[in-house]
């Protein structure tokens, strides 16, 4: 059998290789690893193809590591006794339940380096634009801005919201927002535009949008005050009522009313770097309270005097939230 086979039944890969996987990953990626090392998990690779799988995809995620900041996997590695076998316990885990390309997408430094606006990680950041709107920039985002024959951003990645302003021009120059999914045209607006690994969410606080997909045959979409949605280069998702505590960023502030602690941990973790992991165990409980962005470990120091869980860092970098023991 080759090294690069594949379970040909197409199931997920099972747990035990997850497992071998994440221990051939911290004992090659350690200090003292040689090529024997390297030998003994080739012959591990090659026993079955569940465990080939399951290496492909441990590679990945140390891909998806190194683009991470300094300091957050390798620490790891050197540890012993129970703070390793967490260690092993947290890269199972994200072997088994992160999506590939989550990781870097959130750290991808060229985002920010090529810009014409951008913030880092755990930054916002305001400008007015050369028209007089006013552009607000949430945590890890980067926009270009191209005024010609129309007022157009380019969203790269991250999250902004728009207060459209008169055009000084006339005619008034059409005011449009790109993404890697098609464009967003205000009518007169105050919105939100965040660029996800696959979609773009749009939601409008105030007058208009008309959202046209990337596709040539997809339909236009308008979107009205007080509606929300996301769209794929294909097609948009039928408007829903606008969360109200969706421009809550650009006040500095994560307002959480009964909001579930996965939902609460996503969110918080966009303003971190790093991993902010909510366990399954305790991703349907609720949390409620309103949080300082500009202070994310108060925040983050809060959960458990709110909730009955604890928090455990393996690094600066990598945080979970699981049950109390």
């Amino acid at each position: 059998m080759s090294v690069g086979a594949r379970p040909a039944s197409g199931q997920p890969i099972d747990r035990r290789a997850v497992r071998e996987a994440a221990r051939w990953l911290l004992r090659l990626r350690g200090a003292g690893a040689g090529e024997r090392d390297q030998a003994a998990c080739l012959a591990w690779r090659s026993e079955r193809p569940e465990n080939e799988a399951a290496w492909q995809k441990a590679q990945r995620l140390g891909q998806q590591l190194d683009a991470l900041p300094p300091g957050l996997a390798m620490p790891v590695l050197d540890r012993a006794g129970r703070q390793r076998r967490a260690a092993l316990k947290t890269l199972a885990l994200l072997l088994a339940g992160v999506p590939a390309g989550w990781l870097a997408y959130r750290e991808t430094p060229w985002r920010a380096w090529v810009a014409d606006y951008r913030t880092a990680v755990g930054e916002r950041r305001r400008v007015v634009l050369a028209d007089g709107s006013v552009l607000d920039l949430n945590t890890a985002t980067a926009v270009d801005a191209v005024f010609g024959v129309e007022r157009r951003l380019r969203l790269r990645g991250g999250e902004i919201m728009i207060v459209t302003a008169r055009d000084p021009r006339t005619p008034p120059r059409p005011f449009v927002v790109d993404t890697d999914a098609g464009r967003v045209r205000a009518i007169g607006t105050r919105f939100i535009v965040r660029q996800g690994p696959r979609d773009t969410f749009v939601a409008v606080l105030d007058g208009a949008v008309i959202i046209q997909p990337a596709a040539a045959d997809a339909p236009a979409l308008r979107l009205d005050a007080g509606q929300e949605t996301s769209f794929g280069a294909h097609g948009a998702r039928p408007p829903a009522p606008l969360d109200p505590r969706r421009g809550d960023w650009s006040r500095g502030v994560l307002r959480a009313s009964d909001m579930r602690l996965a939902d609460f941990c996503e969110e918080l973790g966009r303003h971190m770097h790093g991993v902010l992991r909510c366990e399954p165990a305790v991703a349907d409980l609720r949390i409620s309270g309103v949080f300082q962005l500009a202070d994310r470990e108060a925040a983050l120091a809060a959960v458990p005097t709110i909730l009955p869980v604890r928090i455990r860092r393996l690094t600066r970098y990598w945080v979970s939230i699981g049950p109390r023991d």
